[in-house]
């Protein structure tokens, strides 16, 4: 790295502990192994986060004021009194709401739609006081509707200590349950819940538990144990309450197990055996179950079978036949209908079947590109299926499509202070040719009187690209900020997401997730050599999975992009894919493949962002973590950014900034995390603002 120029201030040099690691042959020496601390308490490591985040504050102060006037643009376009559209779940219509300067929602339920005689189960931000950190897990009423159980997190771990409410008299429970994951799900008797215990070093929800309410956590009983460390396990309820789903889930491979819901003394048992590579999951109407399945079915399938018959693959019917073109997303069931999503070439629509008759049709929206989510959908009966709607123009808005008719009303449209008007801003879909002849879909919006397609806009370029997640074309408040100075905002919807059915999911992990990198760069250059930005104003954003793909590209093409902000970056793959004492890393073996296996190895190797850091510039970098973060531990952006200022060959700015008392998901409620919103942005205005000078 340069030396400092006179005035200018030091960035933290850290030091350096030579650790030698060797596999297949092969020795790689890591200087900063050293600061990773399972106990977050190591004084050397500790000393050194700090030290960062006061250079970052020291090399920020100057963008202070402009994160502080974006703090209250972005918070002026937020409704302070908000309410969710009630669900109907039993007797109740369950819903939350948050009032003034409230960080926390509170839940609230009542017998009308309406909200007439409404009372209140919970009050997150009464709970919440005292601490840095507050996070309710998922909310589960007892079938007679008189107890609440809950998980609450206030380490930002996403692990959970579960409690009871007694809703009659707002009283609690004495039993406490500890290490828990968020999912909860009662015993139709009233008497007991099952819930899913996480292995203290991995943080790996692995146990099924049945709790008997007021005995001891030591006496419950356990229902299943998932011995296969890349499998996730979680809980659910079928929309008829009789059965209690136990889901098995990795990454290419996926099961479900039964416990009936009436038995207190029940047992799990598999729906159907698991098969390698073979991906199930399944929903109940009467004597029937469905069967959303990967099954000689590359695009997934549904498929119908008698309860009597689950077992006998040769009895399974289809219900919506495979389509190598078309995607099935999902799917939800009533009495006498099913409604379905699909999406073909990127594209989503939803179909609505009447069982009975077999006639179809599909609901219909304004906007040509958009995302739409089956919601709140809870009981069979419903006679309108409920759907949340979104563009990059559009505020969210939920929709209730009368089954019979198809007629639509609208519930609520997410309302937006301030000037906001949809018809300032206009967004694009278009296909951008890879370097191997892929075409890759790209979503894009901005402000019409502020874009000329000339090459001059500041360009915003957002990518994912792992997991098979699609990175949807959603609204954002937050986002004005950016399109209202002239900023083009993209995603990328590189292979590694679905966007285009599970072959782009396919084609972009594992021995071909460089597509997922090169995707992203071709991507940059294609827009900007197409007048949508300019080449000397590109910034790139990705989180987790996504700030690997920052560190892949800047080691790849540090020349395309002004600055990047890398949030929570996964970047240090080869090394924490081969510790199995790292939360999450069995479980990531068919995303990333195991380089235990060379060949794995070699691949992994070859991209990962922190073994590949070199002497050359780089471009000005925002870094951030949380400190107690489960998913991508606070080590490796702590190691990358070292090992960056160690080597990088400019003199761009460099920050890190780690959240001391935050985990993955970052600052806890909806206030807190608007200044990292404003903190990013305020990073990038000011470099734009360093070249214009």
């Amino acid at each position: 790295m340069k030396a400092s120029s006179p005035g200018e201030l030091s960035a933290p040099v850290a030091k350096k502990i030579p650790h030698e690691m060797t596999i297949h042959g092969d020795t790689r020496v890591d200087n900063y192994y050293w600061m990773r601390d399972d106990a977050r308490q190591d004084p050397d490591v500790i000393a050194h986060l700090n030290q960062e985040n006061a250079y970052a504050d020291q090399v920020l102060a100057h963008t202070e004021p402009m994160q502080a006037k974006l703090f209250d643009e972005i918070k002026g376009r937020i409704v302070k009194d908000d309410a969710s559209v009630p669900v109907k779940k039993g007797s109740y219509f369950y819903s939350s709401e948050v009032e003034g300067d409230d960080e926390y929602r509170t839940y609230v339920r009542a017998k009308d739609f309406a909200g007439t005689d409404k009372t209140v189960i919970l009050d997150v931000n009464a709970l919440a006081k005292g601490h840095e950190f507050y996070s309710i897990g998922q909310l589960s009423v007892s079938p007679n509707e008189n107890l609440l159980a809950y998980g609450e997190d206030t380490l930002s771990r996403r692990v959970y200590s579960i409690q009871v409410k007694d809703l009659t008299t707002g009283e609690y429970f004495d039993d406490k349950i500890e290490g828990a994951s968020s999912s909860i799900v009662w015993q139709n008797d009233n008497q007991a819940f099952y819930y899913i215990k996480k292995d203290p070093q991995t943080l790996l929800g692995y146990q099924v538990y049945r709790h008997r309410l007021g005995t001891p956590q030591s006496a419950d009983h356990l229902i299943y144990e998932e011995t296969d460390t890349s499998y996730y396990t979680g809980l659910s309820k079928s929309k008829d309450g009789e059965q209690i789903f136990i889901w098995h889930s990795s990454t290419e491979t996926s099961g479900v197990s039964l416990v009936d819901a009436n038995d207190p003394n029940a047992t799990a048992q598999a729906f159907y055996p698991r098969e390698t590579g073979i991906e199930y999951d399944v929903a109940k109407r009467g004597e029937w179950y469905y069967i959303y399945t990967n099954y000689q079915a590359v695009n997934f399938r549904l498929m119908k079978v008698h309860q009597s018959e689950r077992d006998d693959r040769s009895q399974w019917q289809d219900v919506i036949a495979p389509n190598d073109k078309v995607q099935l997303v999902d799917f939800t069931l009533f009495d006498n209908h099913l409604v379905y999503e699909q999406r073909e070439n990127g594209l989503p629509r939803t179909t609505v079947r009447n069982l009975t008759t077999g006639e179809e049709y599909q609901l219909t929206f304004n906007d040509s590109a958009y995302a739409s989510y089956l919601t709140g959908n809870a009981e069979m009966d419903n006679t309108a299926v409920r759907v949340y709607y979104t563009s990059l123009t559009t505020p969210g808005t939920y929709y209730e499509f009368d089954l019979a008719s198809g007629e639509r009303e609208m519930l609520k449209q997410n309302q937006v202070l301030g000037d906001f008007n949809p018809n300032n801003y206009q967004s694009e879909r278009v296909m951008i040719t890879a370097r191997d002849g892929a075409q890759v879909p790209v979503s894009l919006v901005y402000r019409k009187d502020r874009f000329k397609k000339d090459g001059t806009n500041p360009l915003y370029q957002y990518g994912y690209g792992s997991y098979g997640a699609t990175m949807e074309p959603t609204f954002s408040t937050t986002r004005l900020s950016l399109l209202d100075r002239g900023f083009v905002f993209a995603i990328a919807h590189i292979r590694g997401s679905e966007m285009l059915g599970r072959p782009w999911y396919d084609d972009g992990k594992k021995l071909t997730k460089k597509n997922t990198f090169n995707d992203f760069i071709d991507v940059t250059k294609a827009l900007t050599a197409k007048g949508y930005g300019d080449k000397d104003k590109v910034f790139a954003v990705g989180g987790s999975a996504g700030g690997l793909l920052m560190g892949a590209i800047i080691n790849q093409a540090p020349e395309l992009y002004l600055g990047v902000a890398a949030h929570v970056p996964f970047v240090d793959i080869v090394t924490t894919m081969l510790d199995e004492s790292i939360p999450l890393t069995t479980n990531e073996y068919d995303e990333w493949g195991n380089p235990n296996d060379k060949t794995y190895y070699e691949y992994m190797l070859s991209y990962s962002p922190y073994d590949n850091v070199s002497a050359q510039d780089y471009p000005n970098l925002l870094v951030t973590t949380g400190l107690h973060d489960s998913q991508v531990q606070y080590f490796e952006p702590m190691k990358w950014v070292a090992k960056l200022r160690e080597l990088k060959t400019d003199n761009h700015t460099l920050v890190f900034k780690t959240d001391m008392e935050a985990g993955h998901g970052g600052a806890s409620g909806r206030f807190k995390r608007i200044k990292e919103d404003a903190l990013e942005y305020a990073f990038f205005f000011d470099l734009l603002d360093k070249q214009a000078k």
